[in-house]
């Protein structure tokens, strides 16, 4: 996969070298006030509950520990789930019958997945938003596949905002930003939930 990136991106930048002028990059201002300055002034104060508010506000749900969250997917009947073996420990034992748990992903078995558990690589206060990446996410069919999605994340890898977040980014060749559940409104304008990827998103705050 990484070979495959690199021929496209040396594709792509033999087809652009010929152009004589670009626009230039987009400046994102250090405050933060890109988006929203009264967003970003809260997510800077406390990121943690910043981050917990604007999650909710764009559909996913946070955990402050991991038995409210195994009381959550039981109700509603999100009973078998893949779980990265990393993650396992933030779970703290809370998952016991009639909740189930494979450490071992099984793409074979993947319609059997009401629920993914993998870790994230950080979030956004600013804007609710989930940031995942290949160093830390075992399977991406993990993330993204099962109707809801579990990030583990450590309340100290919360970034107060956007502008924050993209200084961060690093060199990872996959990184995603997950803002609430999948959504899509392609067909007429109908907004649908759970297309390309999850259904819900859920964090559990470690």
């Amino acid at each position: 996969m990484p070979d495959d990136r690199a021929l496209v991106m040396r594709r792509v930048g033999a087809a652009l070298s010929s152009l004589r002028s670009r626009e230039p990059l987009p400046v994102h201002p250090e405050d933060g006030t890109g988006a929203s300055s009264v967003c970003a002034s809260a997510a800077r104060a406390n990121p943690v509950a910043a981050f917990v508010t604007q999650l909710a506000s764009v559909g996913g749900r946070a955990f402050e520990a991991p038995a409210p969250l195994a009381e959550w997917l039981t109700a509603r009947g999100f009973l078998r789930g893949y779980c990265d073996r990393e993650a396992l420990g933030a779970l703290a034992g809370a998952f016991a019958p009639p909740l189930s748990l494979d450490t071992r992903f099984m793409a074979d078995r993947i319609d059997e997945y009401d629920f993914g558990i993998t870790r994230a690589a950080g979030a956004i206060a600013e804007t609710g938003t989930i940031i995942l990446n290949d160093a830390l996410t075992s399977r991406r069919l993990g993330s993204l596949a099962p109707w809801v999605h579990v990030a583990v994340l450590k309340r100290s890898d919360i970034v107060p905002t956007v502008s924050d977040a993209i200084r961060a980014l690093g060199t990872d060749p996959y990184v995603v930003w997950c803002t609430g559940p999948s959504k899509t409104a392609d067909v007429e304008g109908i907004l649908i939930q759970g297309v390309h990827g999850p259904g819900e998103q859920l964090v559990l705050l470690t």
